[in-house]
């Protein structure tokens, strides 16, 4: 029997991996997932129509009584508790810490809000090991300065250091991209079947939320990169042009959202840097331009400063920046203009790694502003070292479109979250799916199956395995160049850095429920 919208919506809401809540403005709980009772150890007609503050430890529940009154008096999407240490207590009286996102629900009879409860005693027990490594890496510094003779020594120290930093870093990027990944798969498929306009309404809201942790997530993963000396510069001649197109497809629609007309000026001009970076640095300085300008245009230009450097400005007519706070404003979470402990668009990280970058591949990086008038960023890269070809034009015509109930595609991911919510939004759009979580039980799969038409497999698998080996190991079954999708939260070189494989596409997490479909069906009309 086919279940309901509303069957599918309660189940997608319990394969979430975090615990769901929803609290009247009395502080009644009305609704629990499964995954509050596995967190908690309450039963799940034990909790619903209780107060929310039986949940955290008794010394903080007169207070968040009040907290909880002056919430609901000014809802508004936020974290709960920026800048301190929360704490949950379970049903037997253990305390643990937690994180919490409110996300108010609009168009009901009474004020509701959703709060999303994460445990992160292990994120604080790495965290913590992190701090540790840091401090046992800076002492070791500081004892090849005052004696030369254990120099070799601390250098090696230091060394092991920055390789515990690089895999505690490589294994976050994968681990805390995963919880994001299943929610964003979730509310895609949540909003495939839900018709009701207050659930579109909330669902809406939810991936408002997910794309700010997302963004978050990959500004503080990209700085602790940068500090623990990670990313390692790859230059290489590139044309500008190519960059700028990538830019004009990624902002073009966030600009016309918010009433802004994006300029991007045709150039012929190459430039000597590592690309990826550049991009980075470029997409930085665009989203800040959009973000600080209420009305007008953003402008992106190339323009040759000197025979041997090219000048990439971005140059907005948003609110301008005073004088004085030129120098904070690449500060890490300064903003312009925003006081502390009030509502923030962004978090005031990206002029920070932009400064950061520009410091790595020793570049040229000045800012103009008038308050009022708007302002210019420049980027200064020298030029070309040889003539780059011109990138070659994209075939154009009609791409023909495959029927999605045709096509059978294996999945291939260990943790079950981010499998159930991909195999859940595949099947909703139609694929016929069929899953393995590791390398043998994928080859088995196709050999015992009656074949399949495109792979989606997760890099990072269980016991050192990852998805290109997947990939290079079910072509080699099938005889063909079987289609695949990549999807990884791996940022290092190793992704950079593989071949160029027309029949593969990559995908970084968290990637969404349309982007993921767009590339699916992009590559089986390919």
């Amino acid at each position: 029997m086919r279940s309901t919208p509303a069957e599918l919506a309660r189940s997608a809401l319990d394969a979430a991996p975090d615990a769901m809540l929803i609290i009247d403005v009395s502080g009644a709980i009305r609704y629990a997932n499964r995954q509050v009772t596995a967190l908690f150890h309450y039963d799940h007609d034990e909790i619903i129509g209780q107060s929310i503050e039986r949940l955290m430890p008794e010394r903080f529940r007169a207070h968040h009584v009040h907290h909880r009154k002056n919430f609901f008096e000014n809802v508004r999407l936020r974290p709960m508790g920026q800048g301190l240490e929360l704490f949950a207590r379970r049903a037997d009286g253990t305390e643990f810490p937690v994180e919490i996102s409110l996300s108010p629900i609009d168009g009901t009879d009474r004020p509701l809000v959703a709060a999303a409860i994460r445990d992160v005693t292990e994120r604080k027990r790495a965290e913590a090991e992190l701090i540790a490594a840091r401090k046992a890496a800076e002492r070791a510094r500081e004892a090849a300065d005052q004696a030369r003779a254990a120099a070799d020594e601390a250098r090696v120290i230091a060394d092991r250091a920055n390789q515990s930093k690089s895999r505690f870093l490589a294994t976050a990027s994968h681990d805390l991209r995963q919880p994001l990944q299943t929610l964003a798969l979730l509310n895609g498929t949540l909003r495939r079947l839900v018709d009701e306009e207050d659930a579109a309404q909330a669902l809406e809201q939810q991936e408002t939320a997910i794309d700010s942790m997302s963004r978050l997530l990959n500004a503080l993963l990209d700085i602790s990169k940068l500090e623990s000396g990670t990313i390692k510069p790859e230059p290489t001649d590139f044309r500008v042009a190519a960059l700028f197109e990538a830019l004009r497809g990624e902002f073009t629609g966030v600009a016309a959202r918010k009433g802004l007309e994006l300029i991007i000026e045709s150039t012929g001009e190459s430039v000597h840097g590592d690309p990826s970076l550049v991009e980075q640095i470029l997409r930085n300085l665009v989203s800040n331009a959009i973000k600080y300008t209420r009305n007008g245009r953003v402008t992106l230009r190339c323009r040759v400063e000197a025979s041997t450097l090219i000048r990439i400005a971005v140059i907005d007519t948003g609110v301008g920046i005073p004088a004085e706070q030129l120098p904070l404003i690449c500060e890490e979470f300064y903003q312009v203009g925003v006081p502390a402990n009030s509502s923030r668009d962004g978090y005031g990280l990206g002029l920070s790694i932009v400064q950061r970058l520009v410091k790595l591949l020793k570049l040229g990086f000045d800012i103009q502003s008038e308050v009022g008038k708007g302002s210019s960023f420049s980027l200064v890269l020298p030029a070309a070292q040889q003539p780059t070809a011109a990138a070659a034009s994209p075939k154009t015509g009609m791409v023909r479109e495959p029927a999605a109930g045709k096509v059978r595609v294996l999945l291939v991911e260990d943790d079950p979250a981010v499998r159930d919510a991909t195999r859940m939004l595949l099947k909703v759009e139609g694929f016929q799916v069929i899953w393995a979580a590791a390398l043998q039980e994928a080859v088995q799969a196709v050999r015992d199956g009656p074949g399949i038409d495109l792979l989606v497999t997760d890099y990072h698998l269980s016991n050192g395995e990852t998805g290109t080996q997947v990939i290079t190991a079910l072509r080699e079954v099938l005889g063909v160049p079987l289609k695949a999708v990549l999807i990884t939260g791996d940022t290092s070189s190793v992704i950079r850095n593989l071949p160029i494989d027309t029949h593969l596409k990559i995908c970084s997490k968290p990637v969404k429920a349309d982007e993921l479909m767009m590339v699916l069906r992009a590559l089986l009309a390919a």
